[in-house]
């Protein structure tokens, strides 16, 4: 690329999230003095967090230029776009915009954390413009996706058009009758685009999604064959399509219908109240009601289809769920796909389902899911749309965001077009040309309880350590005056059971004793670093020759000289 005249007006695009991994989405926008913030979602922690529940993006460069920041715009309602809003929208309070559905999924989560008096939502439709600042114009743009409500983004800024495509699949027959607009993206491609950004979910699937309406015949086939049989349906409690068509076919089969699982519950409320999802409400029992209404009259729709530890479905796959006990008469229909990284979740809880007698229908057996993110036709058919003249592809893994990149040279466009982007970085795009600028500082914060970033790498080390290996206590009383031992204990926790080796805790003793020995204990009275990093260093030596394992050792020295003078 040739070098940037940096006279030249620039548009940076920053990416706090949602690049070179799947959620967490962020990205800000800044022209001039003003910045908009494309979504703000989380992502849930991996194996190697142990006891955080969530993970958030570090806004540190948004809290910086707080006074420039103009609001957020959303593009649909689901965890990975909207999930950190409460967290982020106490330091950053911003205003916020998004769809209906989408603002009434948020407003729980701002009720949760006692927020709906003092944060803005602005409710918009698709085909709405609203301006943010001097530099920025939004237009929300319809498209399909296993959410109601979801948009694309048309933001023209003084150089040119940046089109977003949110989550999106091209489904040319969707429940709710709102087909993709592409007759208006087609109408942004020929005025001109100057930077497209597109997800990348699945880019590695041949040919196109199917459509949300597959997944009504097939289960219209389950209800068919299941006449006399108690049916259950794990989906994600998002996709109000879903529950409308699982709903439909419970009045067609004349079944009453019980919703298990709070985030299920919580939706339903919620989707029903603004009419995303109608029905009758005598249809509707509560599930602690069932025991009354006959198998072959009923269909509970429940959480749990990516084997969540606490979610209904895992409990009453455990025979732990005192509202409903399964068995050879219920048929269970998981209606998802497991998450990357779910997937023995997932089939721990058909195993115990297969345990206790039911029937089990799930993706690899029936069509009773389908993806709401484009596959590459539907990818090629956005490109072909909105021509761009620079590309960076979005939301997904590096191997996603680099082979939607090869997608888009094999259509045409130049390298040198093309950004591949990871998290902090900067991307500077001017009407001529597009190339990464300085990094900005960025990351994740952990959600702990109620602490948000208070939990860093030393405490995931430390967690890990616990976890893997165990924790050995040794508590040693010494007279700093005499310098003499007057107590020692050794308590282990999650390394060994401390009865059933008590000739190995006689050993540990031995060697706090003989590494005392070899220290001069009055000269380091008032400052035991030196005594703690000796005994620490030998019993670990110790341990490890005993039992080839490394548990972390905590020294606690107390001097009882004081106590005695007492």
């Amino acid at each position: 690329m040739q070098k940037q005249n940096n006279t030249e007006p620039a548009l940076k695009v920053i990416f706090l999230g949602g690049v070179g991994e799947i959620g967490k989405n962020m990205t800000a926008l800044e022209y001039g003095d003003d910045i908009i913030v494309v979504d703000c979602g989380v992502c849930f922690p991996n194996g190697d967090m142990p006891g955080i529940d969530l993970v958030i993006p570090d806004t540190a460069y948004l809290l910086a230029n707080r006074e420039r920041v103009r609001g957020i715009v959303l593009t649909h309602g689901h965890e990975d776009h909207i999930g950190a809003l409460p967290y982020v929208l106490k330091d950053l309070n911003v205003p916020v915009y998004g769809t209906r559905l989408t603002l009434a999924l948020l407003e729980p989560k701002l009720k949760e954390h006692k927020m709906t008096d003092s944060v803005k939502l602005n409710s918009v439709k698709p085909k709405s413009v609203i301006s943010l600042g001097a530099n920025f114009r939004v237009e929300f743009v319809n498209v399909s996706h296993s959410v109601a409500g979801s948009c694309a983004l048309a933001i023209t800024t003084p150089i040119g058009v940046v089109f977003h495509t949110g989550d999106f699949k091209v489904d040319f027959t969707p429940i709710d009758g709102n087909v993709i607009d592409l007759q208006r993206i087609a109408e942004l491609g020929n005025r001109g685009v100057l930077l497209l950004m597109a997800e990348s979910t699945n880019v590695e699937r041949r040919g196109s999604s199917m459509s949300e309406a597959t997944v009504g015949n097939s289960l219209n086939a389950i209800f068919a064959d299941n006449i006399d049989r108690r049916i259950f349906v794990a989906t994600f409690s998002s996709n109000v399509h879903r529950l409308q068509q699982i709903m439909d076919l419970a009045v067609k089969y004349k079944r009453k219908v019980a919703f298990s699982g709070r985030s299920m519950l919580n939706v339903v409320e919620v989707a029903s109240k603004i009419g995303e999802l109608k029905y009758d409400r005598d249809l509707v029992v509560e599930v602690e009601k069932i025991g009354k209404i006959e198998d072959k009259n009923l269909v509970i729709i429940t959480t749990g289809s990516q084997g969540e530890p606490m979610s209904a479905l895992t409990r009453m796959a455990s025979d732990e769920f005192n509202k409903v006990k399964l068995g050879f008469n219920d048929t269970v229909v998981i209606s998802a796909s497991p998450i990357p990284g779910n997937e023995r979740m997932v089939y721990n809880v058909i195993n115990n389902l297969y345990r206790l007698g039911t029937k089990v229908i799930y993706e690899s057996l029936a069509e009773v899911h389908v993806s709401g993110h484009a596959c590459q036709d539907e990818l090629s058919l956005i490109h072909s749309l909105i021509k761009p003249k620079f590309f960076i592809p979005v939301h997904g893994e590096y191997r996603h965001l680099k082979k939607h990149a090869e997608l888009a040279m094999r259509m045409g466009m130049q390298s040198s077009n093309i950004v591949i982007c990871d998290i902090g970085n900067c991307v500077s795009v001017t009407k001529k040309q597009i190339k990464l600028a300085d990094n900005v500082t960025a990351g994740h914060l952990l959600i702990d309880g109620l602490g948000v970033g208070d939990v860093g790498s030393v405490v995931l080390r430390d967690r890990k350590h616990l976890s893997e290996d165990g924790l050995v206590v040794v508590a040693l009383g010494i007279n700093a005056l005499s310098g003499a031992m007057t107590g020692l204990e050794v308590a282990s926790r999650g390394f060994i059971y401390t009865k059933e080796s008590e000739n190995l805790m006689d050993g540990a003793k031995d060697v706090v004793t003989r590494a005392l020995e070899r220290c001069d204990v009055k000269a380091d009275s008032g400052d035991w670093g030196a005594l703690k990093n000796l005994v620490r260093k030998e019993l670990k030596n110790f341990l490890f020759k005993k039992t080839r394992r490394n548990p972390m050792i905590l020294t606690m020295v107390s001097d009882t000289a004081d106590a005695i003078a007492k």
